[in-house]
């Protein structure tokens, strides 16, 4: 099971999908090459795709943070009916 698992994941890290040439001429300088379709249609665009970027990387660092290290130390603590149960 390890090794199919490493074999997609070793397969998939090597596809590559480019924009078609027609795509690419739509597309900003910074997008080029990337995505299909039209560019973005304002700067209200890059600030938009920008905050959700950065509410999921905020997102990702907490859950992170919080998995590794919950924090809660109380006796009362709902988790205390689980690990105390006998």
């Amino acid at each position: 099971m390890k090794i199919l698992f490493a074999f997609i994941i070793f397969f998939l890290a090597h596809v590559s999908v480019y924009a078609c040439d027609v795509c690419e001429k739509q597309q900003p300088e910074i997008l080029r090459g990337l995505t299909h379709g039209p560019g973005p249609q304002s700067n209200w665009d890059y600030l938009i795709v920008s905050v959700g970027a950065a509410i999921v990387v905020a997102t990702f660092f907490f859950s992170i943070k919080w998995l590794l290290s919950p924090g809660e130390k109380g006796e009362n603590h709902i988790k205390r009916i689980v690990l105390n149960y006998e």
